[in-house]
């Protein structure tokens, strides 16, 4: 499945709800070549996404590893999009985007999935760029991308910058180490999408903020 077969790839959006995780949704549904489940967490929400004619599952990040693989039963890829919000404290940080992420590749791994990839954080590899204000969340994306290079997943780490709310100008800059700068969560979607099979992107993890190379330029660049 990893090497350009026609068949299409079923892929398992975690935090389906979330403002990237909608936009990655639309996109998959949207495709021929991809098929999508999306996993939330509320009940509101799986009935919100099936009327829509989109397959959703609940499973939560805080519960059993097995309650998530069940979930991810019968898919090729899955994509971490969740986080615990600003709003919450650094203990739903460590519950959510370091545990839950691990117990998303365990899951992964129980139901046979290869395919990986992680929304994660920019510069979120070098301890010394890292925000003050935020320092817990790097400090779970630092670790949780850290547990899913050292797994058997054939994986690939997207590390955005500043997320934005405008429209998307389907161009960016990728690269392992870039400086701080901005990206619309449009753009991110369309990169998480364009990555799904893309080779070059396989056992990859890069920086990801607004540019000038059209996406799917920049991800046979990486």
């Amino acid at each position: 499945m990893l090497k350009g077969e026609s068949k299409q790839m079923k892929v398992l959006v975690v935090g389906a709800n979330g403002q990237i995780g909608r936009q990655l949704v639309a996109l998959l549904q949207e495709s021929e070549e991809h098929a999508v489940r999306a996993m939330v967490r509320k009940e509101e929400q799986e009935e919100a996404l099936k009327e829509r004619g989109i397959e959703a599952v609940l499973a939560d990040l805080e519960g059993t590893v097995e309650e998530i693989a069940e979930a991810a039963k019968g898919c090729d890829a899955v994509v971490f999009t969740a986080g615990s919000g600003g709003a919450t404290g650094p203990d739903k940080t460590l519950l959510v985007d370091l545990d839950g992420a691990v117990k998303t590749m365990e899951a992964a791994e129980q139901a046979g999935v290869k395919r990986f990839v992680m929304v994660s954080a920019i510069q979120a590899h070098n301890r010394e760029n890292w925000s003050e204000k935020i320092k817990p969340y790097f400090v779970a994306k630092h670790y949780a991308d850290r547990v899913l290079e050292q797994s058997g997943l054939t994986y690939t780490i997207i590390r955005p910058g500043g997320l934005l709310n405008e429209p998307g100008t389907g161009k960016v800059t990728a690269a392992e180490n870039l400086e701080r700068s901005t990206i619309p969560r449009e753009d991110v979607a369309r990169t998480i999408f364009a990555s799904l099979n893309e080779p070059r992107t396989y056992n990859r993890a890069f920086d990801l903020i607004s540019g000038e190379t059209p996406i799917l330029d920049a991800v046979k660049q990486i």
